[in-house]
């Protein structure tokens, strides 16, 4: 994801108000995983006392994953699982001191004198906003990796127990994102050699690309460096993206799907030579009806792209969707050989 450069915003309230006496206020709706921390998700709720009976107001930030479709849920089974989840108490006020945000500030005014703020700080080992690409034919939600915040009334934080109407309730999805680093890195590179049957001389490949980081619609270029000491012929030379989706929830499950992928007619013939440069960009609108494709998260229906690398710092124990990229060269050797090389 590119970083975009700095705006002002003028008005921006997102507000959800429940068919009960409360309603959500929050200023933005992407919060900025910065790797050593996350933005602080600061909003307030307005309660309207009347209306609650002698229970309480509450508010949480969930991170879930949900594998299924909210309508299956006709036998009291969850399709979603939560991978991190935080309340708060707003009403009843506790009485912890809050050191409101310049952005509580402003929808305190919004709210007016029944406005409650709250906040809530990620963790920074939590997967970013990331759904999977339904097929076609596939009807409700995607699944993926979610944020949540909800408000809701009811006597205790969390009662199992407890039947908490969905008049009670206001919610608003936030997402989680992170940038690319400012600072771009020199692109890896790889080789091989590779030696065939009834030659005794083989074939060396080499590629690189020209940087690390490529944002969203951007093309990329792959160096290749061919040397064919063999009598066989080079026939074709085959340039692909590959997308690794890490899924980790109750074990780890890796998916690979090819996000772009074009063949090239060069030929390098035996005993010689070539040094060539090649470009392919990934698109998320030439895969589209590619089913379980990692993109990033989207709210309601709005455009998206395809999912960013999951960014990292140390060895932090990673839950939900994790994603990579690979880039493969393949070389079409005649006779029916093959020397392929990848690399992150």
């Amino acid at each position: 994801r590119e970083r975009t450069p700095s705006r002002i915003t003028v008005c921006l309230w997102l507000h959800r108000r429940s068919k009960g006496g409360i309603a959500l206020y929050l200023g933005r709706r992407d919060f900025v995983d910065h790797l050593d921390s996350v933005d602080v998700v600061d909003g307030v709720i307005k309660v309207d006392p009347s209306d609650l009976n002698g229970r309480k107001v509450f508010v949480y930030l969930a991170c879930a994953f949900r594998y299924g479709s909210d309508e299956l849920d006709v036998i009291g089974l969850s399709f979603r699982r939560d991978i991190w989840v935080q309340r708060v108490q707003v009403y009843p006020p506790t009485g912890e001191s809050i050191n409101k945000t310049p952005m509580q500030e402003s929808l305190l005014k919004k709210a007016g004198e029944q406005g409650y703020p709250f906040s809530f700080q990620m963790p920074t080992n939590l997967p970013c906003s990331v759904s999977l690409q339904p097929g076609p034919n596939d009807a409700g939600k995607a699944c993926g990796v979610d944020f949540e915040v909800k408000g809701y009334i009811a006597n205790e934080a969390d009662n199992a127990d407890e039947v908490i109407e969905k008049k009670d309730t206001c919610r608003l999805m936030i997402r989680k994102i992170q940038f690319a680093p400012a600072n771009n890195k020199a692109g890896p590179k790889a080789d091989i050699t590779k030696q065939f049957m009834m030659s005794d001389k083989p074939v060396h490949l080499e590629a690189s690309l020209e940087k690390e980081i490529y944002y969203h619609g951007e093309t990329i270029t792959v160096k290749v460096k061919i040397n064919n000491e063999t009598t066989k012929v080079v026939k074709k030379i085959k340039v692909s993206v590959e997308q690794l989706t890490n899924v980790v929830l109750y074990s780890s499950d890796t998916y690979v799907k090819a996000v772009c992928s074009e063949e090239f007619g060069e030929t390098v013939n035996a005993s010689s030579t070539l040094e060539k440069s090649f470009q392919i960009t990934p698109l998320l609108a030439n895969n589209k009806e590619k089913r379980g494709l990692s993109v990033d998260g989207r709210l309601k229906d709005e455009d998206t792209h395809l999912a960013s690398t999951t960014l990292s710092q140390g060895e932090k124990e990673m839950q939900g969707i994790i994603v990579s990229y690979k880039v493969k060269v393949n070389l079409m050797v005649a006779g029916g050989g093959k020397v392929t090389i990848g690399f992150p």
